[in-house]
């Protein structure tokens, strides 16, 4: 049966609009301003900046504020702009912009951890400030009474945060991989359930509420599609970073998920694609294609008067192989291996040149990305970096 023809990802190659310069250090998080020609940004150098474009060209600060402890995270609301942002010595602060984006006011703090804050996230339908932190808690907090409504002790450091308005879901990924799923209530919450997938710690969350999909990022080099939503359990991997993935984002309109990695690579993953998820791995004590016995077989190898041989995978069907019947190389890129893995030689043989066909583009953003954030207004993407630079890209799609 002929494979059916997978559409064509509506992507283009990113183009450096511009690059914001002047941070002390490592510039942990920015966003776009909406509607404005502005970027936000916190630093480990203690300083929030709002960058508006000027006549030359070029970016400079409109606001240059410093806190009193190194900037971990931040999180703005367009709509009230209202600026939370979360420092090294656990508190949060928060901001009101004016309307020119030239003066940032005070409004309240939060004693919201214990050590430095992660992630916050601004909740406008529950008036509720969400953060984690490295002292292994997720706490939210009532952004107009300032009240701590309450908490969670995640089993490790947490990185990742991310809230469904419509179930009120919150998704909390820490350093030992797992994420955990609790239903929160205005002052109490109750754990849904956690599940694991990676091998490293999860770095990044993003939530898909449309499709209800959570993508995960991961130190481990590699993202996985949790089908939340059609409670079928499915989880899907996607290979194709060859460093930690450091922050995702997802494009509602073009389904496209766009990951930034350590490594500096950005990709833009097509997901209007249907994927398969990766077989589990199967246990064997000898080649499922051969027979020969693997090492620890001993009574095969005695029986047989045969050396045992070292056991491998199939990343297609998930077998039990040996080398020399897995000695071919094939990216799957439907189910998520962009790069060429392991397969056995009659699966190698069945792939065909369309399932072979890219289903992302990679593209080198010359700087160890740790932030990203996504304007889908205008398609610009933001990366901020270890090097203290901020890059502005147009993304703006086209057909390939």
């Amino acid at each position: 049966m002929a494979a059916e023809p997978q559409p064509k990802a509506l992507t283009r190659k990113p183009l450096l609009l511009n690059k914001v310069e002047g941070s002390q250090e490592v510039v942990n998080m920015a966003a776009i301003v909406p509607k404005e020609d502005g970027v936000i940004s916190v630093s480990e150098d203690r300083t929030v900046r709002v960058w508006l474009k000027r006549d030359s060209g070029q970016y400079w600060p409109s606001i240059y504020h410093a806190m009193p402890s190194p900037c971990s995270c931040m999180s703005f609301n367009p709509e009230t702009r209202r600026l939370s942002i979360g420092l090294d010595n656990g508190t949060i602060s928060e901001f009101i912009l004016s309307e020119d984006y030239n003066k940032m006011t005070l409004v309240k703090t939060y004693q919201a951890h214990q050590s430095r804050v992660m992630m916050i996230l601004f909740v406008l339908e529950m008036e509720w400030v969400l953060s984690t932190g490295q002292d292994k808690h997720f706490t939210w907090h009532c952004s107009e009474s300032g009240q701590r409504l309450g908490g969670y002790r995640t089993s490790a450091g947490a990185c990742g945060l991310q809230f469904d308005v419509e179930t009120r879901h919150v998704f909390v990924g820490d350093h030992s991989g797992q994420v955990t799923i609790l239903k929160l209530e205005q002052e109490s919450c109750s754990l849904v359930t956690t599940f694991k997938g990676h091998t490293g710690g999860v770095t990044a969350l993003c939530w898909d509420p449309i499709q209800r999909v959570l993508f995960s990022g991961s130190s481990d080099h590699s993202i996985i599609m949790w089908d939340i939503g059609g409670r079928k359990g499915t989880a899907i991997e996607l290979q194709g970073h060859n460093d930690k993935v450091q922050s995702l984002s997802y494009a509602h309109h073009t389904r496209q998920l766009i990951s930034c990695g350590a490594d500096g690579g950005i990709v833009i993953w097509n997901m209007d694609v249907e994927r398969q998820e990766t077989p589990e791995w199967l246990d064997s004590d000898s080649c499922q294609k051969c027979d020969q016995p693997f090492f620890w077989n001993f009574k095969q190898m005695w029986d047989s008067k045969k050396i045992g041989l070292r056991q491998h995978h199939c990343r297609k069907c998930g077998k039990a192989v040996c080398g020399k019947c897995s000695s071919k190389r094939s990216s799957i890129p439907l189910m998520g291996f962009e790069f060429e893995v392991r397969v056995c030689d009659s699966c190698h043989e069945s792939i065909t040149d369309e399932e072979r066909a890219p289903t992302a583009t990679f593209h080198d953003s010359k700087h160890n990305i740790v932030h990203v954030h996504f304007d889908a207004t205008r398609g610009w993407l933001l990366t901020s970096g270890t090097d203290k630079v901020i890059k502005l890209w147009d993304m703006t799609p086209v057909v390939s």
